[in-house]
This record gives C-alpha cells, sequence and structure tokens, in this order.
C-alpha cells in the first residue's frame, strides 16, 4: 500500500512520542471492504486456520449472537465476496457458532474481535486474529480492556477511563479509526510468538527493517450493545519509509523521543540507535 504523504504525517507525526486517543469517524464499509490482494490474504487466513484453529480463533459460551449480528453488518456493508458469503451461509445452516467464526475469519481478510460491554468493563468475548504483532489472542479472551493493555507502559494509566468511557457510549453507525504502528525485522503477517520470528538485532541493514502498522476500526454492533474491533495490518519496508522524508522525519522523532519503557516493549530499545542511524539523512 502506497501512502501519501499526508498519511505519514498523521500517524508519523513531527512530534514527541507519546499516547494520543486519536479516534475519527470513518467509513465501515470502506474498511471491512476487500482490498486488491483479498484473494492472496484470505489464502493465508485459511492456512492458519488450517494449521491451528484454537490458536487464531476464540469463542466464548454466549458470544454466539454477536457472531451472527457482525456477519449481518458485513451483509449490509457488502464486504464479502459471493464465495465468502456462501461459505458462511454453509457454517449458518449447521446451527454451530464457531463453524461462522471460522467462516468469517477466512471471508474476511482483516482480523477482528468482538468485544462485549454488558455488565461493566468491556471484556473480548470472540474473535479471529491471524496476524497478531507478537501477542496470543488466547491470552487475551475473556479479559477487560484494562487487562488487555496491562503489558503496554503507562496505557492504562494514560487512556484506560477514555477508552471504556468511548465504548460503553459507542453508537451504531461510522466506524471510528486509528492506527499504531511498530517495527519488525520480518515482513511476516503472521507474527504470532510460536512462530519464533527473528528479532529485531544488532548489526541491522535497512532491507532488515519493517514498519508494521495496525489500522484500527471500532464499531457498536446494535442488537447487542457490543463493539466489533477491526485490525487492518499494512507492512512497509524501511526502505519506502525513507523515501518519503515526512514518513522518515516523524519516525525518527518517534523512536528518539520514546520512553525507554516502552522502546523495550516494542522491541526497538536495544537496536533504537541502529535505525536512527539507516535513516538519517532521509529526514
Amino acid at each position: 500500500m502506497k501512502r501519501a504523504a499526508a498519511d505519514w504525517a498523521e500517524l508519523l507525526p513531527d512530534e514527541d512520542y507519546g499516547f494520543h486517543f486519536g479516534l475519527k469517524p470513518g467509513d465501515a464499509a470502506a474498511f471491512f471492504a476487500p482490498s486488491p490482494d483479498h484473494e492472496a490474504l484470505v489464502a493465508q487466513r485459511r492456512h492458519w486456520f488450517a494449521v491451528d484453529a484454537p490458536r487464531y480463533a476464540v469463542l466464548l459460551p454466549g458470544a454466539e449472537p454477536m457472531v451472527r449480528e457482525t456477519i449481518a453488518l458485513a451483509r449490509r456493508w457488502q464486504s464479502l465476496t459471493p464465495e465468502g458469503d456462501a461459505a458462511i451461509r454453509d457454517a449458518g445452516a449447521t446451527g454451530d457458532g464457531w463453524a461462522e467464526l471460522l467462516a468469517l475469519g477466512v471471508a474476511w481478510e482483516m482480523d477482528f474481535a468482538l468485544l462485549s460491554v454488558a455488565g461493566g468493563e468491556p471484556k473480548l468475548v470472540a474473535g479471529c486474529v491471524c496476524f497478531p504483532s507478537q501477542w496470543r489472542l488466547t491470552d487475551k479472551v475473556g479479559h477487560g480492556i484494562s487487562v488487555i493493555h496491562g503489558p503496554v507502559p503507562g496505557l492504562n494509566a494514560a487512556l484506560a477511563p477514555r477508552i471504556a468511557g468511548f465504548l460503553a457510549k459507542l453508537k451504531p453507525g461510522p466506524a471510528f479509526l486509528r492506527a499504531n504502528w511498530g517495527l519488525s525485522r520480518s515482513a511476516e503477517l503472521n507474527q504470532h510468538p510460536e512462530q519464533n520470528i527473528p528479532r529485531l538485532a544488532p548489526p541491522l541493514r535497512a532491507d532488515e527493517v519493517f514498519l508494521r502498522i495496525e489500522n484500527q476500526a471500532l464499531v457498536a454492533l446494535p442488537a447487542s450493545g457490543g463493539v466489533l474491533f477491526g485490525i487492518r495490518l499494512e507492512v512497509h519496508p524501511l526502505a519506502e519509509v525513507r523515501r518519503d522524508p515526512v514518513a522518515a522525519r516523524g519516525l525518527s522523532r518517534g523512536l528518539r523521543t520514546m520512553p525507554g519503557d516502552m522502546a523495550a516493549y516494542k522491541n526497538i530499545a536495544h537496536v533504537r540507535a541502529e535505525v536512527l542511524a539507516l535513516l538519517k539523512g532521509h529526514e
């Protein structure tokens, strides 16, 4: 995906690193629509479900209506290919919520999670995540967002009340969009911990560094009162970032000003100086 300078400026602003709520209204149908890479992406998803579906999909008892409500929204948005929709209908005919979840998980090219907001703090109750960035969906299921965000240094202290309040009041209609980024030594989409993806380590060449962008969408589920959380991944070689002065400048400043505990969490601390050196002269 080629980003315009304006997109880079929003994702990687020329300002010190910090937590930003940063949600803006957007088009849910556009976010969940098939992309030109749809066939390749769903082929990967189909592969990972065949390898170990319970590693990449979760469904708590009682969450089946939320899965079906999400499928209904997918049809309303026309975000399913005819083949994907047919597979979901076949799964639905069995009355098996797990089969319906997996069918949606390979009909859509993006990852997604379903959050229940009934009874207080939003809790993850179902989802399909084939392209995680060094985290396990199975570690998150059944937990509230304060526990889910717990490993991220400073996030709960900075934004937890705003996030919980926003999700509790989210109304049906638009998607609310945001993005975050990290660095990796691999272009592989599936970076589940069990994949043993090589970590960033010195020495580094520019062709060994990739910017991973998680584009996220939050959509209210009108019938259940739950929330659909979509994650659409982008991977950009550092060489592409260096070709855009806006992107290179924003990434350099973000890396320079990132707190040490956050840099360690993102597996950047021990290579920060090397990546900055690779960006030098391109800002």
